[in-house]
């Protein structure tokens, strides 16, 4: 899923970005999406649906009811948008998370550009504070799903 959603819309739009460990390997990665693009084309979406259904499999439906509730609450000012940011196991704690935010934050700083996201986890909403974000609202998914946290960074 992470992968369709990096080579079809994340690395066109300039919003793939990865930190690189000591040993040269990849130790993590975030997706954005730029402002005015934080939904994928029909054309994207069209190259990415071969590979999101593969990647979900039975559990499409439920991806579906995920990405409608995340676009109605998503807002309509211009911004970055991350969708996602992970790092490999053997790199957690080694600050490259940290640094991949501060890489595209600093760049919003300068443009004057706003960031926005959504945690998954309730645990998070600290870290992402620290980073100027702020909870503008949870996001409840349809069925049962998981509660997202809507967080918004204004530029510094």
């Amino acid at each position: 899923m992470f992968a369709a959603e990096a080579r079809f819309h994340a690395v066109p739009g300039g919003g793939a970005e990865i930190a690189e460990g000591a040993d040269g390997a990849a130790a993590g990665a975030t997706l954005w999406a730029p402002p005015g693009a934080w939904k994928p084309s029909a054309v994207q979406s069209l190259r990415m649906m071969p590979r999101l259904m593969l990647a979900l499999g039975r559990r499409s439906r439920i991806g579906q009811e995920v990405s409608e509730a995340l676009d109605a609450a998503h807002p309509g000012e211009p911004h970055w948008y991350l969708s996602a940011i992970g790092t490999a196991s053997a790199a957690r704690g080694g600050g490259y998370g940290a640094a991949l935010l501060r890489s595209r934050l600093d760049r919003c700083d300068a443009t004057g550009v706003p960031a926005y996201l959504e945690s998954s986890k309730e645990s998070n909403i600290g870290y992402y504070e620290r980073f100027g974000f702020d909870v503008t609202g949870e996001i409840v998914v349809p069925g049962g799903g998981p509660t997202l946290w809507a967080m918004w960074r204004t530029p510094r």
